[in-house]
């Protein structure tokens, strides 16, 4: 069966990389980036290279969630269902470390973005039958500073990077209690990996790219994936995510905190 796939941040790494192999197998897939020109160039390069003209792109920085919000929209408008929602988008190296609404810009792009993407457009998931999302974790976790989620406090690169893969994490878990008729699971995709963004970060890599495809196209396309849970690919199976995933009192902080930053109504 066809399904109907979203990939955000793929219009290069192992986004890109994903969305290239679903499309080859003849499945609608919509791709997501934030520069017009590169978006344009991914989509026509996946339809020739997967003779699929199944391909569409939506376009938004995920540093500014007026944009986000627009674009799920767009989404609604031109997707009739989503089958599986695959959360790449991330941020870690920046020019700027602020992102449109004075927060850190990775709390924003790796967390809030997704967060409200998500919810805008879970009517289209709850349309398909067997739905999921898989969210894009990390290795590097650590507990949240729901002051930072604020504003009203400055945080180090890696120090961001890891507070919002925790935050999604925590996310995740929550999102999975709520939506108990969609599979959500947050995967470290592998430390890394021979990407742009590892390339900038730190100059090198430790793994193929392919070891993270591989993994996504598993959790999104096969009965590998398991709701409410943390993959490490790093170990090659499931584990334990950081400590705070599993405290229910943080993360009902963590929401409330979300949502009166996102400006949605308490749940």
């Amino acid at each position: 069966m066809k399904k109907h796939i979203l990939i955000t941040g793929s219009t290069d790494g192992i986004g890109k990389l994903l969305a290239l192999r679903l499309a080859k197998e003849g499945h609608f897939v919509a791709v997501h980036g934030r520069n017009q020109a590169k978006l344009a160039s991914t989509v026509k390069e996946i339809k020739e290279q997967s003779d699929n003209g199944k391909i569409i792109g939506f376009l938004a920085d995920f540093s500014d969630l007026e944009e986000v919000r627009k674009m799920a929209k767009e989404v609604s408008d031109e997707m009739p269902k989503i089958d599986v929602l695959v959360n790449n988008a991330g941020i870690l190296s920046s020019r700027t470390n602020t992102a449109s609404n004075g927060m850190d810009i990775r709390l924003v792009v790796n967390y809030l973005a997704p967060y409200a993407l998500t919810n805008a457009v879970t009517p289209l998931l709850k349309k398909a039958d067997a739905s999921r999302i898989v969210n894009l974790s990390s290795a590097a976790q650590t507990s949240v500073s729901l002051d930072a989620l604020q504003s009203n406090v400055g945080l180090g690169t890696n120090e961001a990077y890891a507070q919002s893969k925790l935050a999604l994490t925590m996310w995740s878990f929550y999102l999975a209690e709520k939506e108990p008729s969609i599979t959500i699971v947050a995967v470290n995709p592998g430390s890394l990996l021979n990407t742009k963004m590892a390339y900038e970060a730190y100059g090198q890599h430790w793994s193929p790219a392919e070891k993270g495809v591989n993994i996504l196209y598993d959790l999104s396309m096969t009965d590998k994936a398991r709701t409410k849970a943390y993959f490490d690919n790093d170990k090659g199976g499931y584990g334990d995510a950081h400590p705070d995933a599993y405290d229910k009192v943080k993360i009902r902080q963590l929401i409330a905190v979300t949502n009166e930053v996102l400006g949605n109504p308490v749940p």
